[in-house]
């Protein structure tokens, strides 16, 4: 569902969309590695610094570990996923593995931060925390790569991003933003402060269900938000898209996190705090 690219460096995500012109040079050794998962392809591109080769790939390994245990506990495809169980009313919450509790409870302060535009519990077929879990789990990876002591990591998925560190010592990771009419344009440029999250209905076409009203609409083509962290980034741009414009002051009210909206026409709508560079 996101449509964000990386600048620079030569990161994998920037085949994702526009082709990137004046690529920063690689300063250091760099792992990259493209893991299926969750059914997206999550990229890593890590800039090792002083940390040791064998200890990034062993954090790398736990990374896609982090990825593939998230998946098997939380997918509402596989029928007997605890997350498919609890749906259907064929597992309790004592009885789910720990990290279910702690996703829902995150859930929660996202629907209370988002002002309900993201709900799970309002999902058809019963409570659906997708909309916040792949982009807890990209910082669980992402917090494997920063235990091993990298200089800096991205990891994408599906386009949302979380990152730390830069492409160079003293340089931000630098995120395109896909302009939602044009595969091949990029709206905006924006500084990543360690998460970034898109959605949009450009490619699946219009799914994202209204939690207020329970009908699938959106008010916007797509919706990004950028924030320390992804797994809140990927929930509030989930209620972003279904919001609007009118939502931004619920993202701006949320300290941190900033978010912008491009609407049918082209315009785009941004919080004060986006970390926009051009």
């Amino acid at each position: 569902m996101s449509k964000v690219i990386t600048l620079g460096a030569e990161s994998p995500e920037a085949h994702d969309a526009a082709a990137v012109a004046g690529a920063d040079p690689v300063a250091g050794p760099v792992l990259r590695h493209v893991h299926a998962v969750m059914g997206t392809m999550v990229s890593f591109d890590v800039r090792l610094g002083d940390a040791k080769t064998n200890a990034a790939h062993l954090a790398l390994a736990r990374a896609c570990a982090r990825l593939d245990r998230a998946d098997a506990v939380f997918s509402t495809w596989k029928p007997n996923s605890p997350m498919s169980l609890l749906r259907r009313n064929a597992m309790t919450l004592d009885k789910a593995p720990a990290e279910v509790a702690e996703v829902l409870e995150l859930c929660a302060l996202a629907r209370d931060l988002s002002d309900g535009w993201f709900d799970p519990w309002k999902m058809p077929g019963g409570i659906d925390p997708t909309g916040l879990v792949k982009g807890w789990a990209v910082d669980q990876a992402l917090g494997e790569l920063r235990a091993a002591g990298v200089r800096a990591a991205i990891v994408s998925a599906g386009g949302d991003l979380a990152t730390f560190g830069g492409p160079e010592p003293g340089l931000p990771w630098r995120i395109g933003v896909r302009d939602p009419r044009a595969i091949d344009k990029i709206a905006c440029i924006l500084e990543s402060p360690g998460a970034v999250a898109t959605s949009g209905c450009y490619e699946r076409g219009s799914h994202v269900i209204d939690p207020k009203t329970g009908r699938t609409e959106t008010r916007c083509e797509s919706a990004t938000v950028t924030g320390p962290e992804l797994w809140l980034a990927d929930a509030l741009a989930t209620g972003l898209l279904v919001a609007g414009e009118a939502g931004l002051a619920v993202i701006e009210a949320v300290e941190g996190y900033g978010g912008c909206v491009i609407s049918e026409s082209g315009s785009i709508a941004v919080t004060g705090s986006l970390p926009m560079t051009q």
